[in-house]
C-alpha cells in the first residue's frame, strides 16, 4: 500500500537529488536546465512512492488553485444538476475543477460555505440560483472574481449570467399564435419576479405581432405549483370565451392545467393546445401528451459563468449588466 504523506523530501532522497530539483520538476519549471534522464527518475519515485503534492501549498506559492468555488441554494435540486455539468464540463477545458457547497437557503450556512471556499484559495467563485432574482451576497465574495448564476446583484456591482426570459416567453407565445391560436391564456408565477414579468413582456409582444391586443383577463397568476396552475386554469377555462391555447409560466403549473383541462371533458392539443417553461423533464416528457415547453438553460448558464470567471481572473474587462443566455423551444406533443 502507498504511503498516503509521502513528503517532497523523501522523494528527493529516493531520486538522489534535491528538494529544489523535484520542485523544478513538479512546476515545469523550463529554465532549470534538468536533463531528461533525472526528471524521469523524479517522476519514477514519485510514482513509486504515491507522492501527492500539497493543493495548498501549490496554492500559495503559485497564486492559483485551479478550483472554482460554486454556491447553491440545494444541490440535489434537478437545476443545479445542469449549472454544476455546465460549470464542471467547460472548467476542465482549462484543467480546472468546480468545488462545490450547498447553502440550503440559509444565510448562516451561506457564509460559512463562502469561507470554506476561500479557506481553498478558489480562483473564483460561482453563486447559482434555483430562480431567477436579486441576491445580496456576503462582501467576503469580493476576496476574488465572482460570477451570479441565474440571479442579478441586487447592488448592480457583480456580473451575472441569466436566461433570457423575454425571448423565452415571446417563443412560447408565437408557437401557439403560429398554430393559429389568437386567445392564449397565459398561467403566471408571482407576477412581481424578473422571471414572470419578462416571460410576460415576450408574451405580450408575440401577440401584437399576430395582430392581437393583449387582454389582462387572460392573465392569471399560478404562483409556481401544480394547485396553482389548477385553479388557474379553472378560472380560465370557466368564462363564456374560454381559450384555446395556454401558456404556463412552468411545468408543474402546465401539470395542474392538465388536470383542469381534462375534468373538463377537453382534449389535448385538439380542443386546447398547451406550453409550458422550465423543461423539467420528470414532469414535461411524461405528461400526457407529453409537454411542448421552453428550456431554461441552466447547464449553458453554468458554462458561461466560467467563461466570464476566465475573463475576470485573467485581468479582462466585464460588465455588470447581466448577460442573457437563449432558452429554446422543446417540442412535443401539446400543441
Amino acid at each position: 500500500m502507498r504511503a498516503r504523506n509521502v513528503t517532497m523530501t523523501e522523494v528527493a532522497r529516493r531520486a538522489g537529488v534535491s528538494r529544489t530539483t523535484v520542485s523544478f520538476v513538479l512546476n515545469n519549471r523550463a529554465d532549470a536546465n534538468i536533463s531528461a534522464e533525472t526528471r524521469q527518475r523524479i517522476l519514477a519515485a514519485i510514482e513509486d512512492l504515491g507522492y501527492r503534492p500539497n493543493a495548498g501549498a501549490r496554492a500559495l506559492a503559485a497564486k492559483r488553485s485551479d478550483w472554482i468555488g460554486l454556491i447553491t441554494e440545494i444541490v440535489t435540486a434537478p437545476f443545479a444538476v445542469n449549472v454544476i455539468k455546465g460549470a464542471q464540463d467547460r472548467a476542465w477545458q482549462d484543467h480546472k475543477f468546480v468545488l462545490i457547497a450547498s447553502s440550503e437557503g440559509d444565510e448562516e450556512m451561506e457564509s460559512a460555505a463562502l469561507d470554506k471556499l476561500l479557506e481553498q484559495r478558489v480562483e473564483g467563485l460561482l453563486y447559482a440560483t434555483t430562480w431567477h432574482r436579486p441576491v445580496r451576497l456576503p462582501p467576503a465574495v469580493r476576496e476574488v472574481p465572482t460570477v451570479l448564476v441565474n440571479c442579478v446583484d441586487a447592488d448592480g456591482q457583480l456580473p451575472s449570467v441569466i436566461p433570457d426570459e423575454v425571448t423565452g416567453g415571446h417563443r412560447a407565445a408565437r408557437r401557439l399564435t403560429d398554430a393559429g391560436h389568437h386567445r392564449i391564456g397565459f398561467i403566471t408565477l408571482d407576477p412581481e419576479i424578473p422571471a414572470s414579468v419578462g416571460r410576460r413582456e415576450g408574451y405580450e409582444a408575440a401577440l401584437l405581432e399576430a395582430g392581437v391586443s393583449p387582454d389582462p383577463r387572460l392573465v392569471v397568476p399560478g404562483y409556481a405549483t401544480a394547485d396553482g396552475g389548477y385553479l388557474a386554469a379553472a378560472e380560465l377555462l370557466d368564462t363564456d370565451d374560454r381559450p384555446t391555447a395556454l401558456f404556463c409560466g412552468n411545468d408543474r403549473m402546465a401539470m395542474g392545467a392538465y388536470d383542469a383541462i381534462k375534468e373538463r371533458g377537453l382534449r389535448i392539443p385538439e380542443d386546447i393546445a398547451v406550453v409550458g417553461f422550465d423543461n423539467q423533464e420528470l414532469i414535461a416528457a411524461y405528461l400526457r401528451p407529453k409537454l411542448t415547453t421552453i428550456a431554461l438553460p441552466f447547464e449553458a448558464m453554468g458554462s458561461e459563468g466560467v467563461n466570464l470567471l476566465d475573463a475576470l481572473t485573467a485581468g479582462r474587462p466585464v460588465g455588470t449588466d447581466p448577460v442573457t443566455v437563449d432558452c429554446p423551444l422543446i417540442e412535443r406533443s401539446s400543441v
